[in-house]
């Protein structure tokens, strides 16, 4: 019997992870994309011997990455190295004050009680009550499509007890008294593009995961990782397209019938995955069609996160007194995200991620020299005040002097090489709406069922992976889509695996 085709669009990690299962799972799996290189938002750049990760560094939940290479009989190991990271973050403040956040509780606890001895006993109490909602939120729920209502009505009591209606600031205060140790306990929201005042409260499982399994970073970049599932992909047998951007998902008879090029060429399907931006998705790549109205005018409605600028730098000396991850907390915590989430205005001071790559691996730049690259949350281009074209430049010139007068001293002196990614870079280069970084904010109601759904309830052979979809952004939130999308794929195609010849069973 011919086999199913199936085409994934978009590389990034969650359409990396479902091409590998469906080409796993029996289908006849082609992955498009847009740009040159494959991995969506983990592109990569580089400079003279510098590597740059363009996006994600830090790998958590190393599992979902075993799980993949387990389809084909491979380890992890197998491909990449991952190196772990200590501390995990840094957490710095102005006023000179220092917390590293790491796996040893030990010294984690020490650090909690010389900051704030009242705290220490609510420390304990709330990474109790972050290991239970890890079990709720995450070993229960995170792979499980939600599709139908039924489904948030059956999890909806457990949800009530945890009070995941509070939000994550909210829910660290209940425990931590001191400010500082809030902002260390509740940060984490924006790096899957959640408002830590409005995020639920159900992401503070974040924490426990972290103690969990740790925080890694990729022997030579997260880049490497894209690249490995790439080859392992391909000796699956699944073929990659690049430099293809797809500019319609064709539909006939209320079913994907392929996709096709902005060159005109149509590639047939039985079955469309997309990774590409939910709601460019909907509006661009199903423009024109009336089955999808509906959930056109519902994404218009909903609210996204906060977009991102990124400035990439080298320098000629290096820094060995910086963590791989630091988050720099700069003025009013509260007012900073309020500017960010409410006003369409750039904070000032601002907050920061800074990334240090080579405190844990040095090939990620010649001897005697430093990579890294600085992100700081922005206004998307909703409420966005800012025109990047003009800006950017400027912005870059005012995040490095903030940089040198804090926490790198004659840095700009010894810049040597910069770039940067903007919100409008993200909505050419990525197709992201708004040019967010995360898609959908991650609040109650907009979270599992709320979310797009892994499988479109109009239009047959149509799925979602990626940060829009449930159960959200990150690494390990992209990749456990893909398992929840080809769960659902299964139970509508059925496929002998090819790996090993028998009908395919979900297991961990």
């Amino acid at each position: 019997m011919p086999r199913v085709k199936a085409k994934v669009i978009g590389s990034g990690f969650g359409g990396l992870a479902a091409a590998i299962r469906l080409q796993a799972q029996g289908f006849e799996t082609t992955l498009i994309e847009k740009r040159d290189k494959p991995g969506g938002r983990a592109y990569v750049y580089e400079f003279d011997g510098h590597i740059f990760d363009a996006g994600p560094t830090v790998i958590t939940a190393p599992h979902v990455l075993d799980e993949l290479f387990a389809l084909g009989g491979r380890k992890t190991s197998d491909f990449v190295d991952l190196i772990p990271v200590s501390p995990f973050y840094r957490l710095c403040w102005e006023d000179g004050y220092r917390f590293d956040y790491g796996s040893d509780e030990k010294e984690l606890l020490q650090q909690i009680e010389a900051k704030s001895p009242p705290d220490l006993e609510g420390y304990k109490e709330f990474y109790r009550y972050s290991q239970e909602v890890f079990e709720a939120g995450y070993t229960e729920l995170v792979h499980v499509p939600f599709l139908e209502w039924k489904m948030m009505l059956k999890v909806a009591p457990k949800l009530v007890r945890l009070k995941a209606y509070r939000s994550v600031y909210a829910t660290v205060s209940r425990f931590i008294q001191n400010e500082q140790l809030r902002q260390a306990l509740s940060f984490h929201t924006l790096l899957i593009g959640g408002n830590p005042y409005a995020a639920s409260s159900i992401y503070v499982l974040i924490h426990a995961l972290e103690r969990k399994w740790g925080v890694f970073c990729v022997r030579g970049g997260t880049n490497v990782l894209v690249k490995q599932l790439v080859r392992y992909f391909e000796e699956l047998g699944g073929k990659v397209r690049l430099n293809a951007p797809v500019s319609k998902i064709i539909v006939e008879n209320d079913a994907v019938q392929g996709v096709r090029l902005e060159d005109g060429e149509v590639l047939g399907a039985d079955i469309v995955v997309s990774n590409a931006d939910v709601n460019h998705t909907y509006t661009q790549l199903l423009a024109g069609e009336k089955r999808v109205r509906k959930q056109q005018r519902r994404l218009g409605r909903m609210s996204y996160s906060q977009a991102l600028f990124v400035l990439y730098f080298a320098t000629d000396k290096t820094y060995p007194n910086l963590a791989h991850h630091s988050i720099l907390f700069g003025g009013d915590y509260k007012n900073t995200l309020h500017t960010i989430f409410k006003t369409g205005k750039i904070p000032r001071p601002n907050s920061f991620y800074l990334h240090a790559p080579c405190r844990s691996d040095s090939s990620m730049a010649p001897p005697g020299r430093d990579t890294f690259y600085v992100l700081a949350n922005v206004p998307n281009l909703e409420k966005a005040e800012v025109d990047w074209k003009d800006y950017a430049e400027t912005y870059a010139d005012e995040v490095l002097a903030y940089l040198e007068k804090w926490y790198m001293p004659e840095l700009t002196k010894h810049v040597i090489y910069r770039r940067t990614l903007t919100p409008l870079d993200f909505k050419t280069e990525l197709n992201a709406h708004l040019g967010t970084a995360f898609s959908l904010e991650p609040t109650l109601l907009q979270s599992a069922y709320f979310r797009v759904h892994n499988r479109d309830p109009q239009v047959r052979g149509l799925y979602f992976v990626g940060a829009g979809t449930h159960p959200g952004a990150g690494i390990p939130g992209v990749i456990n889509s893909a398992k929840a999308t080809a769960q659902v794929i299964h139970q509508d195609w059925k496929v002998a695996d090819v790996v090993s010849g028998r009908e395919w069973v979900y297991g961990a």
